[in-house]
């Protein structure tokens, strides 16, 4: 559930941003940042019931609960809304964070010479600004995936998805050490290898730092 959130919130808070800031106080613009704003205050478990309520109960889009009969698809459908649900508060974050580092980055000298060069608007954007303003956003989302986990507690209840979280607090109460320990320690080999890609990301999205 915490990576499907997260492979949510980088494809949307990706594009969201990147329009926001090509088109800086338009009215593309300040959707995306009202729909930010409001995702970043909406708790987890309130978002979730609203979610509940509209495309499971009126719309009846999505199932309402549960993890589905182990077929894919279905599987898949029961993941939606948690994985949306989770996911919102980093896209929101996320989108203002590409929309604020890219409107710096395409303010810098190497940006306006590539432009007076002749260079489409596009390339400029994708291949030239973009890599450097997604540098802080890397270390925004190394850091977001304990983020995601505390969520996912409440989450899986909203839901009741049969997850790793719920796992923990169930064999907390009944004091089951040995699957504690072992999901701990998957959590936090998971945590140390999300980590190191992220210092790997690094070395592609800024040269000088494989030459460190």
């Amino acid at each position: 559930l915490t990576f499907a959130a997260m492979f949510i919130a980088l494809a949307l808070a990706l594009p969201l941003g990147v329009i926001s800031a090509t088109r800086r106080n338009s009215a593309v613009d300040n959707l995306a940042m009202a729909f930010a704003l409001v995702g970043q205050s909406a708790p987890v478990f309130f978002l979730g019931i609203i979610l509940l309520f509209v495309f499971g109960g009126l719309l009846g889009w999505f199932p309402i609960g549960g993890r589905g009969r182990g077929e894919p698809l279905d599987e898949l459908r029961h993941l939606v809304l948690p994985a949306v649900t989770l996911g919102t508060f980093s896209v929101a974050r996320n989108a203002r964070l590409v929309r604020s580092t890219l409107l710096e980055v395409l303010g810098q000298d190497y940006v306006r010479t590539a432009r007076a060069k002749g260079l489409a608007e596009r390339v400029v954007i994708w291949h030239h600004a973009l890599k450097n303003a997604l540098i802080p956003v890397v270390t925004v989302v190394g850091l977001e995936f304990g983020t995601l986990l505390g969520g996912a507690v409440i989450t899986e209840t909203v839901f009741a998805w049969p997850g790793v979280g719920s796992l923990v607090i169930k064999a907390i109460g009944q004091k089951d050490f040995p699957v504690v320990a072992g999901t701990v320690t998957v959590l936090s080999v998971s945590f140390v290898l999300l980590n190191l890609i992220v210092d790997l990301l690094y070395g592609y999205l800024d040269p000088r730092v494989r030459y460190r």
